[in-house]
């Protein structure tokens, strides 16, 4: 990782937007960085089974699942598939599961929280939409770098 997240605060404050707190660290991954993709799901993670089978080269996926502490929206399976095609990481306004198996994987994640309870496969949701969580505007080919600091989001690549 070539950034800390306060030194491109200090560096680009003016260029940057900056989450709220809400997010816990998973994952081997402590910082990650990339163009954003993003799914809005509610206790369904149909599309981010879809997101994840694609190339992921330079991106991170970003879930807006409502803020819903009912359901894990990533598990080991997904996590697994998202490392083997290259996802930079995945930030989740929601909750994930298996963490012990994540949090041995290559690739990092931010979400709200945990929840062994899996979600229902519907076919819901929406991709490559602007999301709103976490004092954020998440548009889909803006940037996003995280670490153990906070997360932060630019309309343009900083590095």
């Amino acid at each position: 990782m070539s950034f800390t997240t306060p030194d491109l605060c200090d560096d680009f404050g003016d260029h940057i937007t900056v989450a709220d707190p809400l997010f816990s660290s998973y994952g081997a991954i402590p910082g990650f960085s990339g163009k954003i993709s993003t799914i809005k799901c509610h206790e369904d993670n149909s599309l981010v089974r879809e997101a994840v089978a694609e190339n992921g080269a330079g991106r991170v996926l970003v879930i807006d699942g409502g803020g819903s502490m009912r359901r894990a929206l990533l598990g080991d399976l997904l996590a697994e598939k998202a490392v083997a095609n290259g996802w930079q990481g995945v930030v989740i306004y929601g909750c994930l599961r298996d963490v012990d198996q994540i949090n041995a994987m290559q690739l990092g994640v931010k979400a709200l929280g945990t929840h062994p309870m899996k979600t229902d496969k519907r076919g819901e949701g929406q991709r490559n939409v602007t999301l709103r969580f976490a004092g954020i505007v998440w548009q889909p080919g803006h940037f996003l770098y995280a670490d153990n600091n906070g997360v932060i989001v630019a309309d343009k690549a900083l590095l």
